[in-house]
């Protein structure tokens, strides 16, 4: 689905443009790993368009005296002010040798200014719009095995894809997951049967379920088990993340949509949409952005920010069942 970023030599100046967030991260992260690969000593500046003052990426992308590396990214670069847009363009006519630039944009009309001149200058485009279609999300399903040097049978990405829903970030984690729970080269449909009524239902997704649910206990229960069996704690992390964001997404769909309008509305299985509208009772806004707020710090705490993953894990549990304070 999208180029293998770290393969080659990155271009001096790449523009990620596209709404679907888990491959534009994916594009950014290979653009600075292919950066890497040559050169280790790249130093990675990451910022975001709004925070982007005039004169900045002239500072950042001056030659350096010792003759290091960097990798630029600008993300939401579409928040870009005029005047740093027009330095932008500048820039993408004559880069410099020592400096990669990654530019993330989601597309429409605000920064299209950016978009156009970039191209004109000549930077290269990876476009990853949003997966909408079944058959879009079947193949990456499909691709998501492939990158972990193994198959899947049609029947069993079909019924991954039933369980699991729409969103991409939960199907690149329960692909992976899936993958580390099985051994045959092509995951067939029975793996998929038996991933779902073993470890993957009783790990991520019931803590995720529990603690959404108020059941503080049982939660941290079931996340202490599955980081015993070795389950990675990133995937739990995602699973917390994934819970929260379908309470977001259905909480916060149209009231007079239902049925198969709401379904196509929010992406997701009817099955899906009436267990997370039971799992809402007892929700408000404001617990929901300081849930959504402690999981985002686990997950940055699992991914290196912190020393103990577990601990992290824990508090991020306590911390959505604490939330759970009503409308």
């Amino acid at each position: 689905m999208l180029l293998d970023m770290a393969a080659s030599d990155p271009a001096p100046v790449t523009l990620v443009l596209g709404d679907e967030e888990l491959l534009a991260e994916r594009v950014v992260s290979g653009v600075v790993a292919a950066a890497r690969a040559a050169d280790p000593g790249t130093e990675v500046h990451d910022l975001v368009g709004g925070k982007v003052g005039t004169g900045e990426l002239t500072q950042l992308t001056s030659p350096s005296l010792f003759g290091d590396r960097s990798v630029v990214v600008i993300r939401s670069a579409q928040d870009l002010s005029k005047e740093v847009i027009a330095e932008l363009v500048a820039y993408t006519k004559q880069p410099s040798d020592d400096t990669v630039l990654v530019l993330t944009h989601p597309g429409g009309v605000k920064g299209k200014a950016l978009v156009d001149g970039v191209k004109k200058a000549g930077a290269a485009v990876v476009t990853v719009n949003k997966v909408t279609k079944p058959a879009e999300r079947l193949d990456f399903i499909k691709q998501e095995i492939k990158r972990a040097g193994r198959n899947i049978s049609a029947d069993a990405a079909q019924a991954l894809l039933d369980a699991v829903g729409n969103d991409l970030r939960e199907l690149a984690a329960v692909c992976n997951q899936l993958v580390f729970d099985t051994q045959d080269k092509t995951i067939s449909l029975e793996a998929v049967a038996r991933y779902h009524k073993g470890r993957a239902e009783v790990t991520g997704f019931t803590v995720a379920d529990a603690a959404i649910e108020g059941r503080l206990a049982e939660a941290l229960e079931q996340l202490r088990w599955a980081l015993g069996t070795g389950v990675a704690p990133v995937l739990l992390v995602s699973a917390l993340a994934g819970g929260l964001r379908s309470l977001a997404k259905v909480g916060g769909a149209p009231r007079n949509l239902r049925g198969g309008q709401l379904a196509s509305h929010l992406g997701m299985p009817p099955w899906k949409i009436d267990r997370v509208k039971r799992q809402l009772n007892g929700w408000g806004p404001e617990g929901l952005s300081r849930a959504m707020q402690a999981v985002a710090d686990a997950d940055e705490q699992v991914k290196g920010g912190g020393a103990d993953p577990g601990y992290a894990l824990e508090h991020a549990v306590q911390v959505i069942v604490a939330s759970r304070t009503g409308r």
